[in-house]
């Protein structure tokens, strides 16, 4: 989460000619926000909407952001296990004033909420990359330059 996702995301697939595709969006453009969807119906019900809008966006030949969550479904990881994944990561210290205010349901106990839930996905991110970028000082432009790269070469890289 404040990673920079949709940022580089829509960078990327510019470059590449390709359409950008955010399942967060895809979800809020069906159903409404996420922050309702969970006040209204809970975590549960915005996982198997993601789902739906995760196996959509990956059907296609696109550069897709997917919330921070998405890989808690295995079905989306077996998906992802077939797709080039980049994964962008954050410290604590740059993620504070990315997530300060924010309407984000999860953190709503701030950044202690925030290291909580990415110590335990974590290890779902690094399972599925093939390329890890750490964003917290780094402009946006760059590390879309250094995605469309690794993407031309074809290989996995950990970095």
């Amino acid at each position: 989460m404040a990673a920079g996702k949709t940022r580089v995301g829509k960078r990327v697939a510019r470059v590449l000619g390709v359409p950008f595709v955010d399942t967060d969006a895809l979800v809020v453009s069906g159903h409404g926000s996420i922050a309702n969807l969970f006040s209204r119906y809970g975590e549960g019900h915005f996982r198997a909407l993601e789902r739906i809008a995760v196996g959509q966006a990956l059907a296609t030949r696109a550069v897709v952001s997917l919330g921070g969550g998405a890989v808690l479904d295995p079905g989306t990881r077996a998906d992802l296990a077939r797709c080039r994944v980049v994964y962008l990561s954050v410290t604590e210290q740059a993620v504070a004033g990315r997530i300060k205010g924010g309407k984000r349901p999860l953190l709503a106990g701030g950044l202690s909420d925030w290291i909580r839930i990415y110590e335990l996905r974590r290890p779902l991110y690094e399972e599925l990359a093939g390329l890890h970028i750490d964003t917290s000082n780094r402009q946006m432009d760059s590390i879309a330059d250094d995605v469309v790269a690794w993407t031309q070469r074809g290989q996995n890289t950990h970095d």
